[in-house]
């Protein structure tokens, strides 16, 4: 049977800080380190902000508009984090029942860095292709961390997007996906360690351009496509300059990546950042159009993605919810004092 999207939903907090302000707090030139990264801005969450809040906040757009839909057809539902609130605790069991899908269900966190959503995808494909469930949803959010004045500061910021997949009325069809992983310790994060280690520049070709290039030519050769073939791109983008980057060396244009290409106006969401790379490609799509998605995760893997728009997304109810076009024009600037304060990086004494 054919399995595919049947439905998302996005949420990215309206606050943001730009690169100068940060770097204005530690003595360098933030505005071009903003420049060199390829980020004019990234979104800040509120304090009553978490992986939880936009999660099921993605969610409940997803099912709004699909009204159709019941949510007790879900079988499944799968949250991709690195910034789940609770060591011990899932995150998808809140969004479940906040959405209305409990308890008739099996539902659980997933964690691979950043491509921890695009792995819920291929899991929720798994189940609806086998027979297994009607529908499973998949959902990639962070609320990412930086140390103060670490490079990922400028970037690691906050949103996600969530997907119902399905086999009925799907508005774009899943036509292949593969995986690319190795062992490559380019980033990590050790249990009760605020903030997560990089590699620096390792964290480049021997790892993100390695993974993401990789499994984009597995996908060509299987599909027997060239990059021409596809009306859109969405590469993971832990900055503006890599994805871009990682485009042309596999021959797609600016043109072919410019709506999947987020992270210079919000920043690294990390697991959100391909799913609303996605998501604002769709909220754009015409039917037939073909999309190209590679996703990238630390650690190290990339998932890659065939699609195309089908002539269903011509009824979808798209205006039942805020499109991502919405959402990121409601913007509050801060400055790092008050970032700072909502990130939790300085707190008030006992």
């Amino acid at each position: 049977m054919d399995v595919g999207i049947v439905s998302y939903g996005a949420y990215v907090p309206r606050n943001r800080i730009k690169p100068e302000e940060i770097g204005r707090i530690w003595g360098v030139d933030g505005k071009g380190m903003g420049k060199g990264l390829m980020i004019n801005q990234k979104s800040v969450p509120s304090p009553d902000e978490d992986v939880v809040t936009i999660a099921t906040e993605a969610a409940r757009g997803m099912m709004a508009r699909v009204p159709e839909v019941d949510p007790k057809d879900i079988g499944a539902i799968y949250v991709g984090s690195e910034s789940h609130p609770y060591a011990v605790k899932p995150t998808a069991t809140i969004v479940a029942e906040a959405i209305e899908a409990t308890p008739a269900m099996t539902a659980a966190d997933m964690e691979f860095a950043c491509k921890a959503g695009t792995a819920g995808i291929q899991a929720c494909m798994g189940l609806v292709g086998s027979g297994m469930v009607r529908y499973g949803v998949a959902i990639g959010a962070d609320t990412s961390q930086g140390a103060p004045g670490d490079a990922l500061e400028y970037s690691a910021s906050a949103g996600g997007a969530a997907y119902l997949i399905g086999s009925e009325k799907i508005i774009a069809k899943i036509n292949k996906t593969l995986s690319f992983t190795t062992d490559t310790p380019d980033f990590w994060r050790r249990e009760g360690q605020p903030y997560p280690k990089h590699g620096g520049r390792f964290t480049g070709e021997p790892a993100y351009f390695r993974h993401i290039t990789s499994a984009a030519k597995m996908m060509l050769d299987a599909m027997g496509t060239k990059p021409e073939d596809y009306d859109h791109a969405v590469f993971h983008q832990p900055n503006g300059k890599f994805p871009t980057r990682v485009a042309g060396q596999l021959g797609f244009t600016p043109e072919q990546i410019q709506y999947g290409l987020l992270t210079p106006e919000i920043g690294n969401t990390y697991s959100g950042a391909v799913p609303l790379g996605l998501a604002h490609v769709l909220d754009h799509a015409k039917p037939g159009d073909r999309i190209f998605v590679t996703s990238y995760g630390s650690g190290a893997g990339s998932d890659a993605f065939d699609i195309t728009v089908t002539d269903e997304i011509a009824n979808y109810k798209r205006d039942n919810a805020p499109v991502l076009d919405q959402i990121l024009s409601k913007v509050v600037y801060l400055d790092y004092g008050t970032y700072a304060k909502y990130k939790g990086k300085i707190v008030m004494p006992e």
